[in-house]
């Protein structure tokens, strides 16, 4: 059962908070990266993105968190079926520096790419529909991305109920996040992974 809803977008800090919620709660945390491993969960997103909520405990049964999108564009429908979860915010320091990150990582090397449409398994089709679904529309520029992200953060803060929602830097480190869940901070560095610099290796280099 989930403990933890993401609200936040991808890049901002998701998949270090894939990481650290898997340690701070000792289950596992769903993100767009389960996609790639778990294939027979697109058509299954599709039918989210499509309207059939329901679908939703039998996609993130087995997971005590989910960040990021698919999930993400789905956290009030989420926050109705587990109400004793919480609603975590994670967010860059503004809109531009969020669509910069967007723009050097997953737009410029994965969805303006051909090769991402998985041999036409319906993944890029699903995520097209939760962008639409979280953004109203498809953007590519600087101004648009910004202010896209500035609406949606408004958005999520102005209606996620104010007992239940987590608003978190990944600059903040363990600190907020076990005070909301109740947990020690463990004795390990918090991590940071999924940087900019990340993206930008060679493939064969990420592959070690």
């Amino acid at each position: 059962m989930l403990r933890v809803i993401g609200a936040g977008l991808p890049r901002t800090g998701t998949t270090t908070l894939r990481a650290a919620l898997g340690t701070l709660l000792g289950g596992r945390c769903y993100h767009m990266t389960e996609v790639f491993d778990r294939r027979e969960d697109i058509p299954e997103w599709q039918a989210v993105v499509d309207g059939d909520i329901a679908r939703l405990p039998s996609i993130l049964g087995d997971f005590t968190a989910a960040v990021d999108w698919p999930s993400a564009g789905f956290w009030p429908e989420l926050a109705d079926l587990y109400p004793d979860a919480l609603i975590l915010l994670s967010v860059r320091d503004s809109g531009a520096a969020w669509w910069s990150s967007m723009d050097a990582t997953i737009m410029g090397q994965a969805y303006r790419l051909p090769e991402v449409e998985f041999a036409g398994d319906g993944f890029l089709p699903m995520v097209k529909g939760v962008w639409r679904r979280v953004f109203g529309e498809l953007f590519d520029d600087p101004a648009s991305g910004a202010e896209a992200y500035e609406r949606y953060v408004a958005q999520v803060r102005a209606t996620a109920p104010k007992a239940r929602l987590l608003e978190w830097n990944a600059k903040q480190g363990w600190g907020p996040l076990c005070e909301a869940l109740g947990v020690a901070v463990p004795d390990e560095p918090f991590p940071h992974l999924n940087t900019r610099e990340e993206w930008s290796r060679p493939a064969e280099e990420n592959a070690v």
